[in-house]
């Protein structure tokens, strides 16, 4: 039987595969019946942790355990997504973790679960931890690749002891590294230059191989901090790629963040897209995943920025393509590859406050996770150090009523650093939230304005820290980043997210970045304090249409999904701008945010013209027929629902 590309690959990598003992021991030791059940493996982009797992993946099976490796950047970060996952690796499919865990159990021998790229998966950590980690089979062990060291709440988690084990990767020693070079080809001449500038770093190494090209280099070596050197490294190899076709063709690639066939043809449409894929695939730093070409993170990012800082039209002009090509690919993505292409269009934008809020890079300091009974004292204190009377009360009462409705910031020992309410419109009783004044409101604006048949809305009641009540700081931005796990767990479904701070305006800039609306006029008073509320309605496609759209505005681009620029009050047509009056801009602003459902003229004189008289019906149609003239051939787009109203029907 003839071996593939692939085959050949993973071998040639096993045999360039030097040094690491301790790590493969540390990694071997969980297929001892004795061993720790769970490994977080961490270390710096760069460092090796693919290549380890994929050593340790090749010496596990020889010894007839079931290895199935995870790259979580393909993975939907929801409890669904990675029951999918795992459902594709192991040929079945598992709808809870109570099936998947009898699946696991019967396949008997040792079972080993490893995700690499985990520090991505950070939405899921929790659950994680909590959930399915404990309840896991006794023949399964649980490999975690991150670049950071796991959260303190792992090993503060009673319990734990023997069963975790922390180990980190380090550079390899001068002879290791001496060695990796012999494999890759180097002179002997140059081995010892080139392993002092790259600091034992294997993709530094690497680099460094392919740039010589066996010719005499020492004058170039940076002598630099890994990051700079990595940098340096980068563009002295692309300088040494003669082929210009191929520099063109990995610039656009390293906005992306992961490399089809399709995108290289919307990059590139004047050239062969197979063509470039296979260029792209066989340099040093391109791994090939399941689902496309995905260039090191180090690399990538020092290409990028010195396109960005070279070419900002092109790098513009790249982003651009990139993300019509992956909007037209998601709107007839399955369920299931979703994520990927959301995921995608995220990676497009440079706006910190948004990627940040989805994949973060920091370390985490905090964890946040369901509070238990025995948080009830920490959490009431936190609540009276910060809420008058009235308010406290409300939450307290909330407490009483739906304890899993809390969630708890810890710190690195346990203890309760702060809280969040975030109530479920299908899961709350109704008349408990008449019962609060500021969840009241948030009803009232339901009623004013009903979202469609089966969407949902979070009702993100307060968010506390010990120390600075609702101000920002590190345990709000916990707070923030578990609700983003929420929104990824409720969409599609998932339509508005209701919310209150009493320093709301402290939170502006990022409200107005990701289309948070103040609601005026529904403020409540407590105890003397003002609660001001605002909503962030998703819009018909839930979170996915959300974060596609936050792209696109950055991008400057749209598509025929959306007709409307509402800071220019002006219709998008091609390449046209359409300018429309007030009362035409109000009525098309109110049909495409209810875009899919039929909008009645009552609704539409209620909320554009302020008027209740039904009687004047008929401004309604004349409004819309004129907007019917201006939108030209996407007339249709605006239909008649029979004795309702209108709608607005998506493209």
């Amino acid at each position: 039987m003839s071996q593939r590309m692939s085959d050949l690959l993973a071998v040639q990598a096993h045999r360039n595969f030097v040094g690491r003992e301790d790590e493969i021991a540390a990694l071997l030791s969980v297929l001892d019946p004795e061993g720790p059940r769970v490994l977080h493996v961490h270390g710096i982009a760069g460092i090796g942790k693919t290549a380890l797992l994929d050593h340790f993946t090749r010496a596990a099976r020889n010894r007839g355990a079931t290895v199935i490796n995870l790259d979580c950047r393909n993975v939907e970060p929801t409890e669904p997504g990675l029951l999918q996952a795992l459902g594709e690796a192991m040929g079945g499919v598992y709808p809870d973790v109570e099936t998947l865990f009898e699946r696991l159990e019967s396949i008997g021998g040792t079972m080993v679960l490893a995700f690499d790229t985990y520090e991505v998966f950070r939405l899921l950590d929790t659950w994680l931890r909590q959930v399915f980690v404990p309840d896991l089979p006794e023949n399964v062990r649980v490999l975690f690749f991150a670049r950071q060291r796991p959260l303190a709440a792992w090993h503060a988690t009673p319990g734990w002891g023997w069963l975790l084990k922390s180990v980190p990767v380090k550079p390899l020693s001068g002879c290791e590294a001496a060695k990796l070079l012999t494999s890759l080809g180097v002179q002997p001449e140059a081995t010892s230059v080139i392993v002092h500038a790259t600091h034992g770093h294997p993709l530094a190494l690497k680099l460094a191989a392919a740039a010589a090209r066996e010719e005499p280099f020492t004058h170039w070596l940076p002598q630099a901090p890994l990051q700079h050197a990595l940098e340096e490294l980068t563009h002295i190899f692309l300088k040494d790629v003669e082929d210009t076709t191929t520099r063109q063709i990995l610039e656009g690639a390293a906005i992306t963040r992961r490399t089809t066939v399709s995108l290289l043809g919307a990059l590139f449409p004047e050239l062969v897209p197979h063509d470039g894929y296979e260029r792209l695939r066989k340099l040093p730093f391109v791994d090939t995943t399941s689902d496309g070409l995905i260039i090191h993170d180090a690399v990538r990012e020092a290409i990028a920025s010195s396109l960005h800082a070279s070419d900002p039209s092109r790098h513009l002009t790249y982003r651009r393509a990139a993300w019509h090509q992956l909007r037209a690919e998601a709107e007839s993505a399955s369920s299931g590859d979703l994520w990927r292409y959301t995921a995608d269009m995220l990676y497009l934008i440079e706006n910190p406050v948004v990627r940040e809020a989805f994949f973060p890079s920091g370390t985490p300091q905090f964890s946040v996770e369901v509070a238990q009974p025995g948080d009830a004292q920490a959490l009431t204190a936190i609540i009276r150090a910060h809420e008058g009377e009235e308010a406290a009360a409300a939450m307290v009462q909330w407490w009483r009523r739906m304890p899993p409705a809390f969630s708890v910031v810890r710190g690195a020992d346990g203890e309760a650093l702060g809280l969040c309410c975030k109530l479920r419109s299908d899961q709350v009783e109704p008349r408990w939230l008449l019962d609060d004044p500021v969840t009241r409101e948030w009803c009232r604006h339901l009623r004013d304005k009903p979202m469609a048949g089966g969407e949902l809305a979070l009702f993100c009641r307060r968010w506390l820290s010990l120390d600075e009540g609702d101000s920002p700081s590190e345990a709000q931005a916990a707070v923030w980043l578990d609700l983003k796990r929420t929104y990824m767990e409720l969409r599609p479904a998932l339509r508005r997210v209701y919310l209150t701070a009493r320093n709301l305006a402290a939170y502006a800039p990022v409200a107005q970045r990701l289309g948070i609306e103040v609601l005026a006029g529904r403020e409540v008073s407590l105890d003397g304090n003002l609660y001001p509320s605002a909503v962030l309605d998703f819009g018909p496609a839930s979170v996915d249409g959300w974060l596609a759209k936050l792209a696109a505005n950055e991008l400057g681009v749209h598509t025929e999904l959306d007709l409307l620029d509402p800071e220019a009050r002006e219709l998008l047509l091609d390449n046209a701008r359409v300018a429309l009056t007030p009362l035409e801009f109000g009525v098309m602003q109110h049909l495409q945010a209810s875009q899919g459902k039929a909008v009645s003229r009552t609704e539409l004189l209620r909320d554009v013209w302020g008027t209740r008289y039904e009687g004047g019906s008929n401004v309604v149609d004349a409004v819309v027929r004129t907007l019917r003239r201006k939108l030209g051939a996407r007339a249709d787009r605006i239909e008649t629902v029979s004795g309702v109203g209108y709608r607005l029907r998506p493209s």
